[in-house]
């Protein structure tokens, strides 16, 4: 009798392991905008998975809102700033960003650059101090007992919360400005001679003339470029935890790396095990339209549609040039959808609808679309990558000039600049994409390398992050590099032994030579004497 229950109790067992030990609790840091959409499709899927979320915000954020229907647990701290500050010091950083610092060098856009970051920094080190020396908050967290961490490393603070509640954490990020962190803390590997510089607008094949702007932008970057403020992280991280450290060094010891990025977009680079390429993981097949917009888009006919959209962050471009843009999309024979938002232009064309908002998915994702114009964020590039659609880049800010110049290279879109943007070159742009169909073709040959993966980017972010839930870290996956100093890493001191043992032996030669000479000299002088 008491053998026929083994199978039962056994599934039991299994049943209660799957139930209880399978899912875990995940704490948040997260980021505003399009970071936040970015890391909310996977918060999305480890709910899905069963796991229990909890995102930790200011209650200054603009976009994690409190009042949005969700699985996903929030807790709110309060913060000197408030919700407005926070949106109009976005929007300024950006319109900054987009308009006021030239684009030609190195040398003249990164020193202002970097004033705008220490801006940044100071903001939101206010924010991270306000976090991390808020005791109601810490206990909270502590009682909750969370298995691991996900930041997203361009707001830090994520990893002090980690150290300071004893967990593994995971970064899941775009890029950081330079470098700096990922090179240094994670230990990705960035050759100057084929790895272009993030920010430089440089692609991965360059010319010997942007290979040299490529070096100075490296040892720019590594030697004077701060995105951060770091001293006064340092002296922070250093007060709450109570011993000397620095932000690298806190940041150094996350577990893994996900990069919203991947080779379909990149060029081919060295990385590390515990740095994974997720990009895309954000994409999905096309939903059907609403009806008045599906309307719309099969009166086009023959000729399809082309989909403008510069982003939900750039404030209101001039009258002026939005009457240049109007211009060209009335002289092609598509219909084209245009998120706008501002005073309708004199010059727009009967073929040209304009939109507070677009489902960008589902009209990327759509037969009848042509083209893209897009600012080149990475989320919709990623889009028009997954559907195969071909782009006219008009990069504003962050990574959006990097991205465009990878999609150039690849030939799968146009790039323009918006200071200079004309309605003859946006007219002679869309022509070339949609009438060239080389730009198709290569569109569609990176939407295969995309989809052809063994396991999908969202797939892979989730099961590292589970990874690492499982076995309390993923230390065996770090490079050991985090080991050594600086001098260690580029083997100075092995050199500078070498050098020595070197001279030691040259030395020793020239005093034997030298002393076996004085002695033929004088064994010479004594037979003459003789």
């Amino acid at each position: 009798m008491a053998v026929k229950w083994i199978p039962f109790l056994l599934l039991l067992q299994l049943s209660h392991y799957f139930n209880s030990g399978s899912c875990g609790k995940v704490l948040v840091w997260p980021m505003e905008y399009s970071h936040w959409m970015n890391l909310k499709t996977i918060l999305d899927e480890l709910v899905r998975r069963g796991h229990e979320v909890t995102v930790v915000r200011p209650s200054s954020a603009v976009i994690v809102d409190i009042n949005e229907p969700s699985n996903i647990k929030l807790e709110t701290f309060p913060s000197s700033f408030n919700k407005d500050e926070m949106n109009s010091f976005y929007m300024e950083f950006i319109r900054m960003w987009t308009y006021d610092i030239p684009k030609h060098t190195c040398l003249s856009y990164f020193p202002l650059l970097e004033e705008l970051f220490m801006e940044y920094s100071d903001s939101w080190e206010t924010i991270c101090r306000e976090a991390a020396s808020n005791k109601k908050l810490i206990a909270k967290l502590q009682e909750s007992r969370f298995d691991v961490l996900l930041a997203d490393a361009i707001g830090p603070c994520g990893e002090l919360l980690a150290e300071i509640l004893k967990l593994p954490f995971v970064y899941s990020l775009r890029f950081i400005p330079g470098y700096t962190f990922e090179k240094y803390s994670g230990g990705l590997l960035v050759p100057p001679s084929y790895v272009p510089i993030i920010l430089s607008g440089l692609s991965g094949q360059m010319t010997f003339m942007e290979r040299v702007q490529n070096m100075i932008c490296m040892f720019y970057f590594d030697f004077w470029f701060q995105t951060f403020n770091e001293k006064k992280w340092n002296q922070l991280y250093s007060e709450i935890l109570g011993k000397p450290t620095t932000l690298a060094e806190t940041m150094g010891k996350a577990e893994m790396w996900l990069i919203r990025s991947y080779w379909d977009m990149e060029f081919p680079r060295p990385t590390l095990p515990n740095i994974d390429f997720v990009g895309g993981l954000h994409c999905k097949p096309a939903k059907p339209l609403p009806k008045e917009m599906e309307d719309f888009v099969q009166s086009s006919g023959e000729d399809g549609i082309v989909v403008f959209t510069l982003g939900s962050m750039v404030p209101n471009i001039t009258e002026e040039r939005a009457n240049s843009i109007a211009s060209a999309l009335a002289q092609i024979p598509q219909k084209v959808l245009w998120r706008f938002e501002g005073k309708k232009p004199a010059t727009l064309g009967a073929n040209t609808r304009l939109y507070n908002w677009l489902p960008q998915n589902d009209l990327l994702g759509h037969p009848k679309t042509k083209a893209f114009v897009t600012h080149g964020g990475a989320n919709g590039v990623y889009e028009a990558i997954h559907h195969g659609i071909p782009m006219v880049g008009i990069p504003l800010f962050g990574d959006q000039h990097d991205n465009i110049a990878h999609m150039v290279a690849k030939g799968a879109a146009i790039g323009l600049e918006i200071k200079t943007l004309s309605s003859a070159d946006l007219l002679r742009a869309l022509k070339t994409v949609i009438n060239n169909p080389s730009y198709k073709e290569n569109a569609m040959w990176l939407s295969i390398i995309h989809h052809d993966q063994p396991m999908k980017p969202l797939d892979r972010a989730v099961f590292w992050i589970e990874f690492v839930m499982r076995h309390k870290g993923a230390k065996h996956l770090k490079p050991l590099a985090h080991n050594l100093t600086w001098y260690q890493y580029y083997s100075l001191d092995v050199i500078g032994f070498l050098l020595a043992c070197v001279a030691t032996a040259t030395f020793l030669v020239i005093k034997c030579c030298l002393f076996g000479y004085q002695k033929f000299v004088k064994i010479g002088k004594k037979k003459k004497m003789e």
